[in-house]
C-alpha cells in the first residue's frame, strides 16, 4: 500500500506578492499563502517573532486562581509538590517550575512516577506519600486533566491541587484548587497547541507579572521550554513557533551545564529542532521509557561539568539500550505477522508476547502500524498484569488485571 500525498494548490498571485514583499523564497511564501499567514502581523510574527509576541497568560482558564494561590504559598513558606511525568515534555516542565520556585526561596521538591511500576499521570499511592511528608499543595505539570479519582483522593485528605496540563479534558474536570489547560471547552486562550512546558512557560510567566519581577525571570528558561516543546511534536506554529524560535537561540548560549552536555554528547553540530528531535529527545526520553526518569531531571540541575558528563553517559547507554530492545521486539513482531498472513488480512493488528519491554513497545506498535498502515496493539505479558499498547495515531497504555 502506497501513501496518499494531498497538495495544496497555491494562489500564485498571493505567493509571489508574499516572497516580493518579504524577501523570502517562492517555498517560504507558498507554506505562509497555504497556512492563511498572508495578514502583515501575522507574517512579521512568524518570520521575526519576539517576546512582545506572547499572549497574556491570564487568558488561560484559572490561570488567576493558580496564581494567587502559588503566590500564598510563597508567602507562607508552604511546601509544594510538583508532580510530573517522564517524557521530555514532562522533564523539562518540571525542571522549569522547580528551579523558577527556588529562585523565589520556595520549598519545592517533585515526584516523577516511574513508568514501569505506577503507569502515566497522578495515583493514589504517590498523592498519600506527598500527604505523609507534609506537604501543603500539589502542582501537576503535563499531566492531571484525567486525574479525576486522585484529585478526589488529595482533596478527601486535606491536600490541594493544581492542575497544568495540555491535553484534552474528558466531560468532567478534576475538582481542584485550579485547572490551567488551555483545551478546556471554556477556554478563551487564543492558542491551545501548547505542550506541557508552554502551559508552566505560561504559568511563571503569569507569577512574574503578578509580583513585578523583570521578564527576564521567566525568559531565561526559554531553552529547556524550547527542548520540550519540540520534542513533544506540538505544531510549531503560533506561539509554540514564538517559544522555537526565541528558544533555540537560548540553546546555543545555554547556560544549563547537564543541557550543553548533552548537546556536546549527542554528535550534532548545529543548534536547530533537528539536534533536539534526533540528539536530545531520545537520550531523555530513554530514561523514563528504561524506568531512570530521575536520572534526566538530575541532569538539567548538575552544577559541575564533570557530573554531567557522567549522568550524560548513562543517557546515553540507555539509549542504546533502548535501540537494542525496539530492534529485538520490531523484528520478532514483523516475523510473527509474516509467518501468520491472517494478521495482514485483518483491520487491526495484534500480537502479544512474553519479555516485551513494556517502555518500548509502544514505539514497535508505531512502527508496525506505519508498516502496514493498520492500527496495532502490542500486549506485553506479565505475572501479575498484561500492558496494551494501542497505535492509531498515539499510543496508550492500559493495565489489566490477571
Amino acid at each position: 500500500m502506497n501513501k496518499k500525498w494531498e497538495c495544496y494548490e497555491a494562489n500564485e498571485k498571493r505567493v509571489e506578492y508574499i516572497a516580493r514583499k518579504y524577501s523570502i523564497s517562492k517555498l517560504l511564501a507558498m507554506i505562509l499563502v497555504n497556512r492563511n499567514i498572508v495578514e502583515e502581523e501575522k507574517v512579521n510574527v512568524f518570520l521575526n517573532p519576539t517576546r512582545r509576541d506572547f499572549y497574556n497568560p491570564f487568558l488561560m482558564p484559572d490561570m488567576e486562581k493558580a496564581v494567587d494561590r502559588i503566590i500564598n504559598a510563597i508567602e507562607n513558606n508552604e511546601k509544594i509538590m510538583i508532580f510530573g511525568d517522564y517524557d521530555v515534555d514532562g522533564i523539562t516542565s518540571t525542571t522549569v517550575l522547580k528551579k523558577f520556585l527556588l529562585d523565589r526561596n520556595v520549598s519545592v521538591s517533585e515526584y516523577i512516577p516511574n513508568r514501569l511500576y505506577e503507569g502515566y499521570g497522578l495515583n493514589k499511592q504517590a498523592i498519600k506519600k506527598i500527604v505523609d511528608e507534609k506537604y501543603n499543595l500539589i502542582i501537576t505539570v503535563d499531566c492531571g486533566i484525567s486525574g479525576i479519582e486522585e484529585v478526589e483522593y488529595a482533596n478527601s485528605l486535606g491536600i490541594e491541587t493544581i492542575v497544568t496540563d495540555h491535553h484534552e479534558p474528558g466531560e468532567i474536570l478534576p475538582k481542584a484548587l485550579a485547572v490551567v489547560d488551555a483545551k478546556r471547552k471554556d477556554n478563551q486562550y487564543p492558542f491551545n497547541s501548547l505542550a506541557g512546558v508552554g502551559v508552566v512557560f505560561k504559568l511563571i510567566q503569569a507569577i512574574s507579572q503578578k509580583l513585578n519581577l523583570e521578564e527576564k525571570e521567566y525568559l531565561k528558561y526559554l531553552d529547556l521550554v524550547c527542548l520540550g516543546t519540540i520534542s513533544d511534536i506540538v505544531p510549531l506554529i503560533d506561539e509554540n513557533r514564538v517559544i522555537t524560535k526565541l528558544g533555540l537561540k537560548l540553546v546555543e548560549v545555554t547556560k544549563n551545564i547537564g543541557l550543553k552536555t548533552l548537546l556536546n554528547i549527542s554528535g550534532y553540530k548545529t543548534i536547530d529542532s533537528n539536534t533536539i528531535s534526533f540528539g536530545i529527545a531520545p537520550r531523555i526520553n530513554a530514561c523514563g521509557r528504561m524506568g531512570h526518569a530521575k536520572e534526566a531531571l538530575n541532569l538539567f540541575f548538575v552544577e559541575n561539568e564533570e557530573e554531567a558528563n557522567q549522568i550524560a553517559q548513562r543517557l546515553n547507554e540507555y539509549n542504546k539500550e533502548r535501540q537494542e530492545i525496539e530492534q529485538r521486539i520490531f523484528n520478532e513482531a514483523v516475523e510473527e505477522i509474516e509467518k501468520k498472513n491472517e494478521n495482514k488480512n485483518k483491520e487491526v493488528i495484534i500480537l502479544g508476547k512474553e519479555n516485551w519491554h513494556h517502555g518500548v513497545i509502544g514505539i514497535v506498535s508505531s512502527k508496525i502500524t506505519e508498516m502496514y498502515f493498520k492500527p496495532s496493539i502490542l500486549i506485553c505479558f506479565e505475572k501479575e498484569m498484561r500492558k496494551r499498547f494501542r497505535k492509531k495515531h498515539t499510543s496508550d497504555s492500559i493495565y489489566m488485571k490477571h
